[in-house]
C-alpha cells in the first residue's frame, strides 16, 4: 500500500508539471486513464491530501491559481530541472508510471533494476519526514545479522543501491547501511530532532559513491584518452571536474575529492582509457590492483598451456 500511495504522489507531480497549469477536473480525466486509478474517480479531498503529503515530502508545491477558474500548477516549476530528488522524480519514478499506462510499450523500454527501493525505500522517507527512529535488521556481508536502532537523515542511491544515512544509536555515531542488506524493519513511535546544522549535500560533496571514512581530500588527476574523456566531458565523475589541459589524443582531469574505493573502482572499470597521475599514492594503489589483475589472468594462460 505504502509503494503505490508513493507512485501516485509521482503520478500527481508529473501530471501537473507537463501540463503546465490543469483544473482538478482535467486532472481526474487523466486519472481515470491512469492504471493507477482502478477506474474510479479522484475525490477532491485526496487530491489535497496529497498536496498536503507531497509538499511535507518532497518539498514541491502545488498551488493553486483561482483567477480564470481553478488551475493547479507547480510552484518554482524551474526548479524541477536543476537536480536533486525533483529531478530524480521526473526522470525515475514518473516515467515507469508513464510506460505502465501504456501497456504495449513495457517490453519496449527497459530499466536498470534497483531491488532495495521496492520494499523499504517509503517507509523510510516517511520516517525522515514524521521524525521517527527507525529500527531494523541487518545482514551486512561482512558480519552476522544485526539490530540497529537509527535516526534517519538522509537517503541515497548509488550503483543500483538505495543507502539510508543516519545516527545510529548502537555504534553513537553517523553510519550508512543498504536497504538491501535489512531484512525487516519497524517504524518506532521514538521521536528524534532532525540536526539544524546538517546539510547532506556537503556530507557527500567530497566523495565518489558512499565511502567516507579513511581518505583526505586531495587533487586527483586523471588522463583519459581521446574517446573516454567525451564520456567525462558529457558525464562528469565529480562535480569538481575541471579539463586542465588538452591535447590532441587525451585530456587531463583535476578534481577535488578523496580517492576512495569507490573511485578506485570507478578508475579501475574503465581499463587501458583513463591514468591515474596523481595523488602518488593513489596512483600506486590502482597501479597495484592492476598488477594483481594482469598476474591472475597470466597464471590462468599459463595453466592452459601446460595443459
Amino acid at each position: 500500500m505504502a509503494n503505490d500511495l508513493f507512485n501516485k504522489y509521482i503520478w500527481l507531480v508529473d501530471t501537473i508539471y507537463r501540463s503546465g497549469k490543469i483544473t482538478f477536473k482535467d486532472i481526474n480525466k487523466r486519472w481515470l486513464r491512469s492504471s493507477l486509478s482502478g477506474g474510479e474517480d479522484l475525490p477532491l479531498k485526496t487530491f489535497h491530501n496529497w498536496r498536503r503529503e507531497i509538499e511535507q515530502i518532497f518539498d514541491i508545491n502545488i498551488e493553486c491559481r483561482r483567477r480564470g477558474g481553478y488551475h493547479y500548477y507547480i510552484e518554482n516549476a524551474d526548479d524541477m530541472e536543476q537536480g536533486g530528488i525533483r529531478n530524480w522524480l521526473l526522470n525515475t519514478f514518473a516515467v515507469n508510471n508513464l510506460i505502465n499506462e501504456s501497456h504495449h510499450l513495457k517490453r519496449r523500454i527497459l530499466f536498470e533494476e534497483i531491488p532495495s527501493g521496492r520494499r523499504f525505500l517509503t517507509p523510510v522517507i516517511e520516517a525522515m519526514r514524521d521524525g521517527l527512529e527507525i529500527e531494523f535488521s541487518y545482514q551486512s556481508y561482512w558480519h552476522d545479522g544485526r539490530t540497529y536502532t537509527v535516526q534517519p537523515y538522509c537517503i541515497k542511491v548509488f550503483r543500483q543501491r538505495w543507502y539510508v544515512l543516519g545516527f545510529c544509536k548502537e555504534r553513537d555515531a553517523l553510519r550508512l547501511f543498504s536497504l538491501d542488506r535489512i531484512v525487516g524493519l519497524k517504524t518506532t513511535d521514538v521521536k528524534f530532532k532532525y540536526p539544524k546544522d546538517f546539510d547532506p549535500v556537503a556530507y557527500f560533496a567530497d566523495s565518489f559513491g558512499i565511502i567516507m571514512s579513511g581518505e583526505k581530500v586531495e587533487t586527483v588527476r586523471l588522463k583519459a584518452n581521446d574517446v573516454q574523456r567525451l564520456y567525462l566531458r558529457a558525464l562528469p565523475l565529480h562535480h569538481s571536474q575541471q579539463e586542465v589541459e588538452t591535447g590532441e589524443w587525451h585530456s587531463v582531469f583535476e578534481y577535488r575529492m578523496r580517492p576512495s574505493f569507490d573511485l578506485k573502482q570507478e578508475i579501475l572499470s574503465m581499463g587501458a582509457s583513463v591514468e591515474v597521475l596523481s595523488p602518488a599514492w593513489f596512483r600506486n594503489e590502482v597501479a597495484g590492483e592492476l598488477r594483481k589483475m594482469s598476474g591472475m589472468y597470466g597464471e590462468r594462460e599459463k595453466g592452459n598451456s601446460v595443459m
